[in-house]
C-alpha cells in the first residue's frame, strides 16, 4: 500500500494500526484457533472519528468474498450463523413489537438463508429477507420499501459503508427505522496498541470496525438519526413511528 488510505466515513488520511494474520477468526473467543494462513491482513485507524477498516480486504469484488471469506469453511468460524443467531434475534423482535408487527413491513438486511425472516413469519410478521450473497440477481431497487429493516452482524462485514446506508435510505420507509447489532470499538481498539480484539477478525469477515463517533457521524452523513440501546444494538431513525414509542429509548 504505497499511499495512506483515506477513512471511508470521514475521509481523514489513516495511519496503519497493525496487521493480523487471515485465519483470525471470533472463535479465538472460544479457545478455537485455526492454523495461520501466513497471509497479513492491515487494518487502518482513523484518528478523527475512530473507524477501523481493512483497506485491502475492501477493495475485494464479490466473488473473492465468496472465495475466500463467505466459503464452505465459514460455518467452522461463526457457528452461530446458520441457527443460534437468527433464533436469539427472532427472540428478541416478536415480544418488542408484540402485536404492532402485524401492521409493519420488514426486511431483514443481510439475512443469509433467511431463517429469521421464516421465523417471524410464523409469528404473523410480513417479513422479507435479502443478502447480497444469496440474492445475486435482485437488486435494491426490486425490493420495495420497509418500516422497519433489520441488518444483524452486518456492518462490520460491508466494504463500502456509505453503499450501505444509501440502500438502507432507499429501502426505508418515511418514518421507518433500522434496528442493527454490531460490536463498538470503544475501549477495544487503541492507537499504538496491538489489534487484539477477538471482533476483528478477517476470517468472518469483520473489515469495517465502528466506533460510537463513526457511526453517529456516518448516519448524519446520510439524514438519520443515530442512538444504541446497548454497546451492541443500535438503532437509525428520523422520526420515532408510534408503534415503536414504547421501546424507542435509546441512550
Amino acid at each position: 500500500m504505497t499511499h495512506p488510505p483515506s477513512c471511508p466515513v470521514c475521509t481523514t488520511p489513516c495511519g496503519l494500526l497493525d496487521a493480523v494474520d487471515f485465519n483470525k477468526s471470533c472463535e479465538e473467543l472460544n479457545g478455537k484457533f485455526l492454523p495461520a494462513s501466513g497471509v497479513p491482513v492491515s487494518y487502518a485507524l482513523c484518528s478523527h472519528c475512530g473507524f477501523c477498516f481493512a483497506p485491502e480486504i475492501a477493495a475485494w469484488t464479490l466473488e473473492q468474498f465468496s472465495q475466500k471469506i463467505y466459503n464452505d469453511g465459514y460455518v467452522q468460524v461463526d457457528p452461530d450463523y446458520v441457527e443460534a443467531r437468527p433464533k436469539a434475534n427472532a427472540a428478541v423482535l416478536i415480544p418488542m413489537l408484540g402485536d404492532n408487527a402485524r401492521g409493519i413491513k420488514h426486511l431483514d438486511y443481510g439475512g443469509g438463508g433467511g431463517l429469521l425472516s421464516r421465523l417471524l413469519g410464523e409469528a404473523h410478521w410480513q417479513s422479507s429477507s435479502y443478502d447480497p450473497f444469496v440474492h445475486r440477481g435482485t437488486t435494491i431497487a426490486d425490493l420495495g420499501q420497509f418500516d422497519l429493516i433489520t441488518a444483524f452482524e452486518v456492518f462490520e462485514h460491508v466494504p463500502d459503508v456509505h453503499g450501505l446506508m444509501a440502500n438502507l435510505r432507499t429501502l426505508l420507509k418515511p418514518g421507518g427505522i433500522v434496528l442493527f447489532s454490531t460490536m463498538l470499538t470503544d475501549g477495544n481498539i487503541r492507537p499504538g496498541q496491538k489489534l487484539t480484539w477477538w471482533y476483528a477478525s478477517p476470517r468472518n469477515g469483520h473489515i469495517s470496525l465502528f466506533s460510537r463517533s463513526s457511526l453517529a457521524l456516518l448516519a448524519q452523513k446520510h439524514g438519520f438519526s443515530f442512538g444504541s440501546f446497548s454497546g451492541s444494538f443500535h438503532v437509525l431513525f428520523n422520526q420515532v413511528p408510534p408503534w415503536a414509542a414504547h421501546f424507542m429509548r435509546p441512550h
